[in-house]
């Protein structure tokens, strides 16, 4: 991920332009992390190695998320609409 896709994503996600700590740009850096590393594990099947650190980034954002659902509902719903994660 380059400097400029995660800046992007913290101006978006963000409650302001250098927000990195909220759950939101949280799940979205992590959600973009995922989805890279879920395609180069299309082509090399047997990386398992890259595969762990698959389930754990997706183990942490699985914390991140039920952690946003207990604290607001309403940021929860937005944020998975927005990255089209399954609930």
């Amino acid at each position: 991920m380059t400097k400029e896709r995660k800046a992007e994503l913290m101006e978006k996600h963000g409650r302001t332009t250098n927000d990195t700590g909220s759950p939101e740009v949280q799940i979205a850096l992590l959600t973009e992390r995922i989805n890279h590393l879920t395609d180069h594990l299309r082509t090399h099947k047997k990386d398992f190695h890259s595969r762990r650190g698959l389930f754990l980034m997706i183990g942490k954002r699985r914390g991140l998320l039920d952690y946003l659902i207990k604290t607001d509902i309403g940021r929860y719903r937005s944020i998975i609409k927005e990255l089209g994660i399954r609930k």
